[in-house]
Order: C-alpha cells, then structure tokens, then sequence
C-alpha cells in the first residue's frame, strides 16, 4: 500500500538542501518552477551556497544560471539551452558534455553526484503511480540515486504511460496547479519546406523516424501525408507527429519492438501536444538510457534519423553544438541516433540544414569554425541534405565527399568552396572530381 501524501510548502521543502549539494533538476516542459522560485527565495535570505544543478535543457525562467547568483547557484547542465547560453558563454554557468543516452548513467555509476532530486510529477492514480509526464529524460536516473527526492504534484502534468515511479519514491511533496509552458514554433518557411521535401524522399513506407521540434521537422511531417505505416523511436517529437496519427500515417506496425507504440523521452510544444499523451497508451514516455541506446534503436528496420547542424566541413565532418567556441546548444543526441540508424537493416542516418546561415554565409565550410566541436566524426556521416539536394557519403573518400557537398552547396559558394578543395586535395581534385555529380551516387537536386 501506498504511503499517504502530505504536502508541505514549496519554502519548507527545500530548507532541506545544503550548501555543495548537486541537485539534479526536472527538464524541459517539466521544470518545477515553484522550488526554483523558493530556491531563489533562500538564497536571497542566505540559506546555501555553492549549489550545483544538472538537467538536459530547461524552459522558463533560470536563476541557477544567472551571474547574480555567482558562488550560490552553479550550472552544469547536459545541454544548453536559450535561458543559459548567454551565461555558459560568459562562464557564470557550464556545460558538460555527453552523448544523452550517457546521462542516466553518469548518476547510476556515481560519476556525478545527485544528492537531491527536484521533480514535477502527475498526480497519482488508484496504485499509487505516478507519471514524470512530458520529460522522462534522465531523472528516473537522478530519482533512484538521489539522498532526498522532492516533488511537485500538478495536475496539468499529462500522465504519460512508459517509465512511471511510484509516491514511495518520493520524500517530500508539495503542490502545484500552473499550466506547462509551451512553445508554438513559427510555420515552416518556403526555405524548410524544400529542405523537408528533399528528406522525405529519402524516407521510406514502413520506416522508423526520429526527429527532432521546431519549424524544420514540422515541414518533413508536412511532407510525409502519403507515406503508409510510419513509426516513431525518438529522443522527442513535435506536433507534426500528432497531425500524422490522426491521419493514419503513423502506427508503428511494423517496428520489431514497441510495435504500434510512440516512443520518446522528452517533449516541448503546445497543449494539444502534451493533451495527447495523457492517459495514452500508444505512447510510451521512457528513459533515454532505453530511447537513445544505439542497439536498442538499431533493433528496429529501417529506422530514419534526422538531424541538424550548424556547419559541415568539405570532408564531412559535423558541428551541431557550438559556433566556433561558442557553445550553442550541446552533443544532444544526435550520435546516438546517427549509429543507431546506421546498425539498422535498411537505415539511413540523414543530417539536414539550409545551405547558407541566416546572414548569408554558407553552413558547407573548407574546414570547420576554429574550436567548433565535431558532433559527428566525418567516418559517421552518410545522408547530408540542403535545400538543393541530398548527398551520401557513406562510403566516399575525401575528394568525393568535397565535390557531393559543392553540389549541394548554395550556387553561390560553390565556385569558393571548389576552388578551398582544389587548394586541399590539389591538381587531381579538379581534373577528376570537378564534373562529378551523380555518377558514384545519387545527388537529388532541387527542381
């Protein structure tokens, strides 16, 4: 049986932390915002110092990070996010870098302390369960390994089947009724939906997805209505993936495992996103120790990862979590998905951005950003798509490799980015590799 609950206020719950305690914090959409608002609260009234948090990237407001809290609040988080780049960057915050299928044993093994766990959970239902709703990440790690594991019981959590704990886990609740934040991301640009259209044509009927949220995977989904039993196996989906359900595009029957289940660690979107979990079985909510494993992934057929960088140097070499050295957003899960689908029978590992930045300057580069941090080593790359065509690298040497990218590359740069390989590879490169196009592989230019 169960033990009964009893709540104390958000202020009573943490006086039990301790100054140099790691805390490990809920993510994404499942922030406790309440013991982060009482957090502040003591530290303002002198009550600790020298506080560490973890998570994977958090949404709202983040005070732990902020440099009006130097020597109090210290972040290490896995992954940055918008409320903390600024911060990470200036070095009043840091990052930690690691593959997020990784984290959940980085407090198991006890590489990384987690002497409290601050966590917002659903409310029980008649076992005495209860759902870590939008963001399983790794906090079912932190949960089991923590001294002292504080939760915020909210109604608007969605109970989302999959990795549940129990009340007993729990040493200290308090409650909470404020809704989720949510994030409507901007409509796919005319620029998403041809680089959307060029990656799903590499998707199969039956194929497996993972993706990513925001207005580029959006436009895929857009273009994925006539494709027949799609499933999904993923760090996170977005809304597009709930367009396709309803219209029978994905049903996850031919997985070999989870068959006709959603499978995912964390989510970010809007109610509608979060509504759809709730209470359904057909999704499971799980830890990214499972979601994110590369043999796991790989036990389905024809799984199809997208993902996205911020530059491609001419050998194949890919940066997605700095520019330059400045650190943008983190390792993520982006390898641990690349193997996966790459050990999967009749899988392609895709990476998709816009051929040029925002500013005009072309994301295909002779040699990476000085201090630019390599993502995916250059012997992982295979499917590299731009809004000009799709390019495969599995398999090709370096010369390849440069004239496939030039080829995909905006117009504009291609006669720079030719001229850096023929300065790289030299004479040979551009007497034999300067015509290439689609003769050693496909090249799917835009129409």
């Amino acid at each position: 049986m169960s033990k009964k609950i009893t709540y104390v206020s958000a202020d009573e719950a943490v006086s039990v932390i301790r100054s140099h305690q790691h805390i490990h914090l809920g993510g994404v959409a499942n922030v406790p915002a309440i013991l982060v608002e009482a957090l502040v609260r003591a530290a303002d009234a002198g009550q600790f110092h020298d506080l560490h948090f973890h998570h994977i990237h958090t949404e709202g407001a983040a005070p732990y990070g902020s440099r009006d809290y130097e020597g109090i609040f210290f972040d290490q988080g896995f992954f940055v996010g918008a409320n903390v780049r600024s911060s990470v960057n200036a070095g009043y915050a840091d990052y930690i870098p690691v593959h997020l299928e990784e984290t959940p044993e980085m407090y198991r093994s006890g590489a990384l302390p987690c002497d409290v766990a601050l966590i917002q959970v659903s409310e029980p239902n008649a076992s005495g369960h209860v759902s870590l709703g939008t963001s399983v990440d790794c906090t079912k790690a932190a949960i089991e390994c923590a001294k002292t594991v504080i939760a915020v019981v909210n109604p608007c959590v969605p109970f989302a089947y999959g990795d549940l704990i129990t009340v007993d886990d729990i040493d200290i609740f308090v409650r909470d009724e404020r809704a989720l934040p949510t994030v409507e991301f901007p409509e796919p640009s005319a620029l998403d939906m041809a680089i959307g259209r060029n990656c799903a044509e590499l998707i199969q009927d039956g194929a497996c997805l993972q993706m990513g949220i925001g207005s580029l995977p959006t436009a895929i989904t857009r273009h994925l209505g006539n494709h027949k039993n799609i499933g999904i196996h993923s760090e996170l989906f977005s809304e597009g993936v709930v367009d396709l359900v309803e219209k029978g595009v994905i049903n996850g029957s031919l997985k070999a495992i989870d068959r006709g289940k959603i499978v995912a660690s964390f989510l970010l979107g809007g109610k509608r996103l979060y509504d759809f979990i709730d209470h359904n079985k057909d999704v499971q909510m799980r830890d990214i120790s499972y979601t994110n494993d590369p043999w796991i992934i790989a036990r389905n057929p024809n799984v199809v990862s997208i993902n996205f960088a911020t530059e491609i140097d001419l050998t194949g070499q890919i940066c997605a979590d700095s520019i330059g050295t400045r650190i943008y957003s983190g390792t993520g899960g982006q390898l641990d998905f690349v193997k996966g689908a790459r050990r999967s029978p009749g899988g392609k590992s895709i990476i998709a951005m816009p051929s040029r930045t925002k500013n005009g300057k072309s994301k295909l580069v002779p040699i990476l950003t000085p201090g630019a941090g390599v993502v995916t080593p250059r012997a992982d790359a295979q499917w590299i798509v731009t809004e000009y065509g799709a390019a495969n690298l599995y398999g090709k040497s370096l010369q390849e490799r440069a004239q496939l990218l030039i080829n995909i590359a905006h117009p504009d740069d291609r006669e720079a980015l030719d001229r850096a390989a023929f300065e790289r590879f030299g004479p040979h490169f551009k007497a034999v590799y300067s015509n290439m196009t689609e003769v050693k592989v496909p090249v799917y230019v835009k129409k």
